[in-house]
């Protein structure tokens, strides 16, 4: 598990303003259009259909972080305005 990774995890567990950014592994700061692509990196990377062939346990977890990273980019595009 790289360092982001953990972090990523991490994020998911708190309630800070900050943790939808941090579940996207990108900071505040970032252009929309950097968020934009993280997203769609671990939106790949963490689909539950990536997994399948894994069992139902993968497929559970791979379902909640994908669902995690759709509301954390929901949430930044409705307080950017995108």
């Amino acid at each position: 598990l790289e360092a982001k990774d953990f972090t990523s995890l991490i994020a998911m567990h708190k309630q800070a303003d900050e943790s939808a950014y941090e579940i996207l592994e990108v900071t505040q700061e970032a252009n929309n259009e950097d968020i934009k692509k993280a997203y769609y990196r671990l939106a790949k990377l963490h689909h539950p259909d990536r997994v399948a062939h894994l069992g139902e346990d993968y497929q559970r977890s791979a379902k909640e972080k994908f669902q995690r990273i759709q509301q954390a980019y929901e949430e930044i595009r409705e307080s950017r305005g995108l």
